[in-house]
């Protein structure tokens, strides 16, 4: 059974003025995006800034969506890291304070060949009995997760159900699928390619969009799965330069930016990440407007 079918959120983390986690903001932010559809919180992850996160920060937000949640939607943690040992003990805690499944990001910058991979993914997985979600984004670990490996990852390992494909390459897509029988649940990692990864036999999205757009990213999905295909491209398509205006700096940059427009005041980021660059969140108003969006 899969962890969830639909649209989920790769929630940000708000900061206060003195960049500190803002849990009161981000319980606002869990029951907006609960209250309009979302179908899965994924904390913790990329668009979360989990790489300038403490593991006691890390930790703590995890424990506190999980318990704010409280059921409501299942709660995927993002526990990966490039040391082994280190995921291992993020997705113990993870378990312990009551995520429902884990996100593994592939190794960075030390990255593995192919064999370390699945050896990495293997001994994470076995060590906590929960479901896993691979993810692969060569862009952002200079590591690429080949078919073959997360076939042989899912079939070897009873608790690998899952991947965020967020490589872009379809045609690695049609072989992943290709490879496991389509049984693998397949969640788009780019909010531009929903409606492809859908038509590969994908049952879902983890999405940067989701954060300002809840309801129209999970119908997206939903209008895909009950069949009415060509209400799902058109919200798809529609929704593309949007898109494109989220991802023309590096993420989450832009979406903080939008969540604060929206007046959701979920504050800055972390250092290396900056602000917005004037011409780029001039593009994004543009899109947002355009979208139909109403800004504070």
């Amino acid at each position: 059974m899969a962890i969830f079918k639909g649209a989920g959120v790769a929630i940000v983390t708000p900061f206060d003025e003195n960049l500190n986690v803002n849990y009161d903001k981000l319980g606002e932010l869990i029951d907006y995006q609960i209250d309009n559809g979302t179908d899965s919180i994924i904390i913790c992850g990329t668009t979360g800034e989990s790489s300038t996160l403490t593991e006691r920060e890390h930790m703590e937000c995890i424990r506190y969506t999980a318990q704010k949640v409280a059921g409501r939607v299942p709660v995927i943690a993002g526990t990966g890291s490039n040391c082994t040992q280190t995921a291992i003990e993020l997705s113990e805690d993870a378990k312990r304070a009551g995520a429902d499944g884990l996100l593994l990001v592939t190794p960075y910058y030390n990255k593995a060949t192919q064999k370390g991979l699945v050896q990495h993914f293997t001994l994470i997985a076995k060590a906590v009995d929960l479901p896993v979600v691979l993810y692969n984004v060569p862009s952002r670990t200079g590591c690429n997760l080949l078919p073959a490996s997360t076939a042989q990852l899912f079939k070897e390992v009873d608790n690998i159900v899952a991947i965020k494909e967020a490589s872009g390459n379809i045609s690695q897509v049609v072989e992943l699928m290709h490879r496991t029988q389509g049984d693998i649940d397949l969640y788009s990692g780019n909010d531009d390619q929903i409606v492809p990864l859908l038509s590969l036999g994908g049952i879902g999205v983890i999405s940067v969009l989701s954060n300002i757009l809840p309801r129209e990213t999970h119908n997206i999905v939903a209008d895909f799965l009950k069949g009415d295909i060509k209400a799902s491209l058109q919200e798809q398509l529609r929704l593309i330069p949007l898109i494109e205006a989220l991802f023309c700096e590096v993420n989450p940059i832009p979406v903080k930016k939008a969540l604060n427009l929206m007046g959701l005041e979920v504050g800055s980021l972390r250092s290396p990440l900056t602000e917005m660059e004037e011409p780029n969140a001039q593009k994004l108003i543009k899109a947002m407007k355009d979208c139909g969006m109403k800004l504070a």
